[in-house]
């Protein structure tokens, strides 16, 4: 049964840091490539970050640049998303997705999503 766990949302003041934990499990991880996307409150879901198998990144540098840094542990089937000088505007639900594109289809998996507030 694959499973994708996020963990280690919470509530942080303005300013602060969190990071967020993304365990996977019942398939390849170190196979997939592993995003981060989060949903404000009445707003769709956005991309924020991506690592591919190979260890390649990207943010979303429109929204957390320079702030949110993805990261994996391929022997922990965990990936990870640091996150500092929050400020409100990152509050939202964030997911973590795995995707592999395998020959004639692909594989997506989604997280069940962790909640961040970000508040004084």
């Amino acid at each position: 049964q694959v499973q994708l766990v996020e963990s280690g949302g919470g509530l942080v003041q303005p300013g602060g840091s969190l990071t967020l934990s993304c365990a996977g499990s019942g398939f390849i991880f170190s196979s997939y490539t592993m995003s981060w996307y989060r949903q404000a409150p009445g707003k769709e879901r956005d991309w924020v970050a991506t690592i591919t198998s190979a260890g390649g990144t990207a943010t979303n540098a429109d929204s957390v640049k320079g702030r949110f840094t993805i990261s994996r542990d391929n022997a922990k089937n965990t990936v990870y998303l640091q996150m500092n000088s929050l400020t409100p505007e990152d509050t939202a639900v964030y997911y973590c997705k795995g995707y592999r594109r395998l020959p004639g289809m692909t594989r997506e998996y989604w997280g069940q999503g962790t909640q961040v507030t970000v508040s004084s």
